[in-house]
């Protein structure tokens, strides 16, 4: 199939089919097989072992190349499976600049796992385009951040960061989870490689776990790191993150709707010291958003006036789900401190903003009336 009329919504609905198939099928079948037969020596049907590969991964592999603008897609059974595939293409001694509000559990792999194998890492603000160039030493090989961030909303400018990276031959790795590539492509931004955790935005139901890369270089070994370690995602899972991908367009755009309702809504209540979502024009990162995105999202986070109200708002919300993960239908509210930033040193939390009385909202795509009185009843007593 020609791509002269394929726009990033009819590549997610139709995804990139380039395998010929005979039976018409409108979804991708689910290849649910270990292994494949051969038709003689050294006669292949290009599927041998599906660790190596698998028609029904592979489909999702080259549409998400695709939607990314990339030249090779991979799919892992987890985020941090993904991340942990793009922290392999490192020896000891080797420096990485990262984002220093990110993840806990990237956090957790660069410095429990990776820092025994002599990789080394330093945290700096991203957004600091002078913060950055000041940590550049002779070893550094990579640049990684998230982008908007986890879960303080910062955004770092991703061409800025490729325009010092790229003359000293320094790979640019962007963590485009909060976003997707419906609202931002970083390779066509300068990026070398991108990740997601596909448990979120692209499935986007909260029912499978998945991790993506999508490069631009390194492409033969990130494939031999995949096939090596075995984190591949299996059939089943790769048909539903295809089904996900078909209504991202979608549903994205709903949960967007709701964010910035539900975010000037808390900018505007008593309760709400402090509302971090890059669609305010009062964000530090507005105009980069506008910029190298095509839109905001909808993570929000922020911080209520006391920390004693914490425990009081998460039992009493009823229609947002006090849960970790992000991206699903469902909207999800979670607490930092304690959860999925509790990795992080106390210390560094603090000096980044992860506060005690910081939590972290996932807008889904039910009623916005609903989700801002579940709000109101939780918040205003």
């Amino acid at each position: 199939m020609g791509d002269h009329c394929r726009r990033l919504e009819t590549i997610m609905v139709q995804g990139c089919r380039e395998r010929e198939d005979t039976t018409g099928a409108i979804s991708t079948p689910i290849y649910q097989s270990a292994t494949f037969r051969h038709r003689g020596l050294n006669k292949s049907t290009g599927y041998d072992y599906s660790r190596s590969e698998n028609p029904t991964r592979e489909e999702l592999e080259k549409t998400i190349a695709k939607l990314e603008g990339g030249k090779s897609g991979y799919a892992f059974s987890t985020g941090m499976a993904a991340i942990d595939a793009v922290a392999r293409l490192f020896s000891p001694k080797d420096h990485i600049i990262v984002s220093e509000d990110l993840y806990g559990g990237t956090y957790r792999l660069f410095e429990q796992v990776y820092k025994k194998y002599g990789v080394e890492t330093t945290y700096v603000d991203t957004t600091d385009i002078e913060k950055v160039e000041a940590v550049l030493r002779k070893n550094t090989k990579a640049i990684f951040i998230e982008t908007p961030s986890n879960p303080m909303m910062r955004i770092t400018d991703i061409e800025k960061i490729t325009s010092i990276a790229r003359p000293l031959e320094i790979l640019t790795i962007v963590d485009n989870t909060f976003l997707s590539p419906y609202f931002q492509r970083p390779l066509l931004l300068g990026a070398d490689i991108v990740i997601h955790s596909g448990t979120k935005f692209l499935g986007g139901h909260n029912d499978t776990l998945s991790g993506i890369i999508v490069a631009n270089k390194f492409i033969e070994e990130l494939r031999f790191t995949q096939v090596s370690t075995g984190a591949v995602l299996s059939p089943f899972d790769s048909w539903l993150i295809l089904r996900g991908i078909k209504t991202l367009s979608i549903r994205v755009e709903k949960q967007q709707e709701n964010a910035i309702k539900i975010s000037n809504w808390l900018n505007e209540c008593k309760a709400v010291k402090e509302v971090f979502y890059p669609g305010l024009k009062n964000h530090k990162g507005y105009d980069i958003s506008i910029k190298q995105a095509t839109g905001f999202g909808s993570m929000i986070s922020f911080n209520v006036n006391e920390k004693e109200s914490i425990e009081r708002v998460l039992e009493k919300l009823e229609v947002i789900y006090f849960a970790e993960s992000l991206g699903g239908v469902e909207s999800l509210i979670t607490y930092p401190y304690t959860q999925t930033h509790a990795a992080i040193p106390e210390d560094i939390r603090n000096r980044i903003g992860i506060k005690d009385t910081l939590l972290r909202l996932s807008v889904g795509i039910e009623n916005v009336e609903d989700l801002i009185e579940d709000l109101d009843r939780a918040l205003n007593y």
